[in-house]
């Protein structure tokens, strides 16, 4: 039986929580690590950035991929192909001229993937992972 239209939104709807919830938890952690949000959920014509923190002359561009189990794309690495990386690095160009203060800041590139755990005692067998993106 096919999806209907409803079931699609409520689907996406669902999907949008979980990759919100996801993003709070890596700022969070991050927070806690002493970096300060710059920007969450930002957009622009190219694209979003999931997450932008910093510390003084450095830049840590997050993208934040959530999976309930390990799937044929690793975790979620399998969604930072490419094109993926390409409109990540046109969005992060367009935030960058509207924010020239931050043209000479160091920037890496992090992919956080997030186990979602149906309870918060999981978190611990779950941990996020945290590769850095050398490109």
């Amino acid at each position: 039986m096919p999806a209907t239209n409803s079931h699609r939104n409520l689907q996406k709807h669902k999907n949008i929580s979980v990759d919100i919830s996801a993003e709070l938890e890596v700022l969070q952690v991050l927070l806690g690590n002493g970096w300060q949000a710059i920007e969450h959920r930002w957009h622009c014509r190219w694209g979003e950035i999931d997450l932008l923190v910093a510390k003084p002359e450095r830049l840590l561009l997050v993208e934040v991929k959530a999976r309930s189990r390990v799937g044929p794309d690793g975790w979620g690495t399998g969604a930072f192909g490419i094109l993926k990386r390409k409109k990540l690095e046109r969005s992060f160009s367009c935030w960058l001229a509207l924010h020239q203060s931050w043209h000479n800041a160091s920037v890496e590139i992090v992919l956080a993937l997030v186990p979602i755990v149906s309870l918060p005692s999981q978190r611990l067998q779950k941990p996020i992972r945290w590769l850095i993106w050398h490109g």
